[in-house]
C-alpha cells in the first residue's frame, strides 16, 4: 500500500500535452543552460495552439502572469508543455500553461521535473486582426 501512497505524492503535469520538443545547444545562455526566454516562447506557442483550436482560428496573446523558474533546463532535455483551459469570455480565453522536463538519460514516473507555469490570456481575432467572439463549444 505504501507504494501507491508514494506515487500519489509525485507531482504530475496538469492539462493536455500540447507541445513536446528537445532543448538544443542553440538555445543556451552564457552559463550553458537553456535560456528562460526560449522556454517562455515555447509556452506561448503552446498557448497559441490551444487557443487557436478552441477559438477555431487566429488568436493573440494579450497577457501572461509572472513566472518563477524552479529548475534549470539542460541541453538534451525533453521539454513538455501542457495547457489547460481555465476560462472562456466573450473574446478571450485563459489557459494555465505548465513547462516540464525529462532529462535525457532518466526514465520513469518520477523523472519529470516542473520548470515553471503561468496563466496566458489569449484573444480571438478575425482575418483583419480585429477582436472577435470565441465560438460556442460544439
Amino acid at each position: 500500500m505504501a507504494e501507491f501512497d508514494d506515487l500519489e505524492a509525485v507531482p504530475a503535469p496538469e492539462g493536455e500535452l500540447t507541445l513536446c520538443l528537445v532543448a538544443s545547444g542553440q538555445e543556451t545562455n552564457i552559463h550553458g543552460d537553456i535560456s528562460a526566454g526560449w522556454v517562455v516562447a515555447q509556452m506561448e506557442q503552446a498557448a497559441e495552439l490551444a487557443a487557436a483550436r478552441r477559438a477555431q482560428g487566429r488568436t493573440a496573446t494579450v497577457a501572461m502572469q509572472a513566472m518563477d523558474f524552479l529548475c534549470p533546463v539542460r541541453v538534451g532535455a525533453t521539454l513538455n508543455i501542457h495547457t489547460q483551459l481555465q476560462e472562456v469570455g466573450r473574446s478571450s480565453m485563459t489557459f494555465t500553461v505548465e513547462a516540464w522536463i525529462q532529462p535525457p538519460f532518466e526514465t520513469g514516473p518520477d523523472s519529470y521535473y516542473k520548470v515553471t507555469e503561468s496563466r496566458f490570456v489569449m484573444v480571438a481575432l478575425d482575418e483583419q486582426g480585429r477582436i472577435r467572439a470565441v465560438p460556442e463549444e460544439a
